[in-house]
């Protein structure tokens, strides 16, 4: 049976300076998404999508160039817009991703609501889900939506439980693509961590 493997990007190169939809992959998170490329979960897959920011890019074109199929860019796909702010530091960016979740019908400081970038991330995935390929399918997405998109699929009112387990990114989980349901729960990239989150 087919499915989905939405992958959130590993580690990327923070710049204060440069808008955050165009930080890269970090050496740290190229050398996770290239040990993940061999990894025997990809071997179905035929089509990978891939969010319209540089991070999402560097790793679907890493996970394309591997298994010799083409990606696609859908903006759909992107992570919950925070442009108002635009960087925050850590610890306070914590603070505000856990109001970000907490109150997904507001815009914490002028962010996309919680509840918009649910609804928006359901919608990209089903759209996908239901395009003509067969065999399986790789999104290369970002946290914080993926976050959302596991929270609808668990059917839970709210998300932050089901944060995936490694803050620095790189992890996926693997959806049914006929029954746009959860399959396997939070799996880390790198194949000696494989653990369920």
């Amino acid at each position: 049976m087919a499915v989905i493997l939405f992958v959130t990007h590993p580690e990327v190169v923070i710049d204060p300076k440069v808008p955050v939809p165009k930080w890269p992959l970090s050496e740290q998170g190229r050398a996770r998404m290239e040990a993940f490329a061999s990894d025997p979960v990809l071997r179905r897959v035929r089509a990978i999508y891939a969010s319209g920011e540089r991070k999402a890019i560097d790793g679907a074109d890493i996970l394309a160039s591997h298994l010799s199929v083409p990606f696609t860019v859908d903006e759909a796909l992107g992570e919950n817009d925070r442009s108002a702010t635009g960087y925050i530091a850590p610890p306070e960016f914590w603070e505000v991703v856990d109001q970000f979740f907490a109150r997904p019908t507001e815009s914490i400081r002028g962010w996309e609501r919680a509840a918009d970038a649910q609804s928006r991330i359901v919608s990209a995935v089903r759209r996908i889900a239901q395009h003509g390929e067969e065999g399986d399918i790789a999104i290369v997405s970002h946290g914080g939506v993926a976050t959302l998109l596991m929270a609808y699929l668990r059917g839970a009112d709210h998300a932050r439980p089901f944060a995936q387990p490694h803050r620095g990114g790189g992890c996926y989980f693997v959806i049914d693509r006929e029954r746009f349901t959860l399959r396997e729960g939070w799996r880390m990239i790198d194949p000696e961590l494989r653990v369920e989150g």
